[in-house]
């Protein structure tokens, strides 16, 4: 496919997050089509295309900004090292040129700045699903290990480990089993954090040298950073510290990595979004929904929308909460992966959808998709607590909007009920549903309760009596007053006492099954 989503400037600053650019000043909305990046050379004439990035070298002050911005003809923005001297004059010629002005951190180069943008404008950073990016990790970790001589893990902020060189047979038992296992070990982890080797590695923007205890061989090891954003780190399994030419080595190898990291991170935001805004086309249905479906390579026929979301508290770290939804999602994609070819899934808010197609099996479909995330919730279950809802079979692509709908319905029926780990078919929660719809009318439209139960409730409200409790205990009970007035713990005759006297004040005839079933819905819809 040669059709690709449009590098707009906000998508840009969404890729590589407010760590490495920030909005200094905007002409408003940031949705300016990106065409190359260009570094300013104050030697040179000044020749930017339409929609260009202008990398603003050497520029710190508001007069320089406000001439660059004027020579800056149809740029999409002019970034400058931050903190960007932003006055009224530079704000009124952001929005007389229409040009933004973007901040860098001073922590990042400009020739690191220039490979990211680069590199999301390629078009292999925006690969087709399915299409996996190149993976150069591994060959930088060889390259360290061949400069420092020793082998070396490239790990992440968890200490899981995201490549390895050569030559870890050289290494201590603990390097190997942290290989093998793709993560260091917890036993590992404690004891660095507990002598305070984490402290000192990410306050430190040097390599520092550890020494390890028992049979371990000692460990020299970096932060990987993007500005003051600690990416990951680099060790190396070495028996004496450093030379200072190989901690020079290191130190650029950290800068390398951080470059390859947020490439990646920016890479793998851009195809979960394009996933997502595909996936998002298939669910409403609509006329570009063949397109989209074709794309991702799904089924266009007998699908089964599943909804599903975590169902845990909100975390205090925002980020931390993201990284789990993303999670549970890509866990979600591989399990419906594994049972269907054509299969799909993406985070869209705070919901993973799949699609799932299924083969025609006399008419029980929605209870075998209820089956399949049934089976993943018990293969997430101790580290995802979650809820999914399943919607009705859609027989082809316009019909999928609707099985969306019925899925959304059916976990906000698990929302509603506060379950955890819990599945729901629509059709299996349809009139829970319903009610909670016509809650949400009665909500907005501010509607009060109304006759015989308005009544009921007014008295109680006035003098303090029960008698809603006793009209709700005596309809639960369907009408054995015995039973009725042992749940309200009252005897029979009083119970019966109660019931003629609810019936007095409110005119309410319980021998009436249409004004039994009205009362029965004011108390659903209004809580009573």
């Amino acid at each position: 496919m040669t059709n690709r989503p449009r590098a707009s400037l906000q998508r840009i600053l969404e890729d590589l997050g407010s760590t490495v650019l920030d909005v200094a000043a905007s002409p408003g909305e940031l949705d300016a089509e990106v065409t190359g990046v260009h570094i300013y050379d104050p030697l040179d004439e000044l020749l930017l295309p339409e929609g260009g990035i202008l990398l603003a070298v050497g520029v710190d002050r508001a007069e320089q900004i406000c001439a660059l911005l004027d020579a800056a003809g149809p740029a999409a923005g002019v970034v400058v090292k931050q903190p960007v001297d932003v006055d009224e004059l530079v704000r009124a010629k952001v929005l007389e040129t229409g040009v933004a002005v973007l901040g860098l951190t001073r922590a990042a180069s400009w020739a690191q700045v220039a490979a990211l943008l680069r590199s999301l404008l390629a078009e292999g950073d925006l690969a087709e699903p399915g299409e996996a990016p190149p993976d150069d990790l591994f060959a930088l970790a060889n390259a360290v290990c061949a400069l420092l001589d020793a082998p070396v893990t490239i790990e992440d902020r968890s200490s899981r480990v995201l490549a390895y060189s050569g030559r870890q047979d050289e290494a201590d038992p603990g390097r190997v089993e942290t290989v093998l296992g793709r993560q260091v070990p917890e036993r590992y982890r404690r004891m660095l954090e507990e002598r305070g080797f984490f402290r000192q590695l990410y306050q430190s923007r040097e390599p520092i040298y550890m020494e390890l205890d028992d049979d371990s061989i000692n460990r020299a090891a970096v932060a990987v950073r993007s500005g003051d954003e600690i990416l990951g780190s680099i060790w190396a399994a070495v028996r004496e510290p450093l030379s200072d030419q190989r901690q020079r080595a290191l130190a650029d190898a950290a800068k390398i990595v951080a470059l390859q990291l947020l490439r990646q991170r920016a890479g793998a935001d851009t195809r979960r979004r394009l996933r997502a805004d595909l996936l998002s086309t298939v669910l409403a249905g609509g006329r570009d929904a063949a397109e989209a479906a074709g794309r991702l390579g799904v089924a266009s026929g007998r699908l089964c929308v599943l909804a599903a979301q975590l169902s845990g508290g909100p975390h205090a770290d925002a980020a931390h909460r993201e990284s789990d939804r993303q999670r549970f999602c890509d866990a979600l994609a591989l399990h419906v992966g594994a049972i269907h070819p054509k299969a799909a899934a993406a985070l869209v808010g705070s919901v993973a959808y799949a699609v799932l197609p299924l083969h025609a099996g006399g008419g029980d479909e929605e209870a075998r998709a209820v089956r399949v995330a049934e089976s993943f919730l018990v293969r997430v279950g101790p580290r995802h607590a979650a809820n999914i809802g399943v919607g009705r079979l859609a027989g082809n692509l316009a019909e999928v909007a609707r099985s969306r709908a019925d899925a959304d319905r059916a976990l906000r029926v698990l929302r509603a009920r506060e379950a955890s780990g819990a599945v729901a078919g629509y059709t299996g929660v349809h009139f829970e549903a319903l009610l909670l719809r016509l809650s949400d009318l009665v909500e907005a439209e501010e509607q009060v309760p109304t006759g015989p139960y308005e009544r009921l409730v007014s008295h109680d409200a006035e003098h303090g009596s029960e008698l809603v409790a006793t009209l709700r205990a005596y309809l639960d009970a369907f009408g054995d007053v015995n039973a009725a007035s042992a749940r309200v713990h009252v005897h029979a005759n009083t119970f019966r006492y109660r019931l003629k006297r609810l019936a007095e004040i409110s005119g309410l005839d319980l021998a009436d099954p249409e004004a039994r079933l009205t009362v029965m819905l004011q108390m659903r819809l209004f809580g009573r």
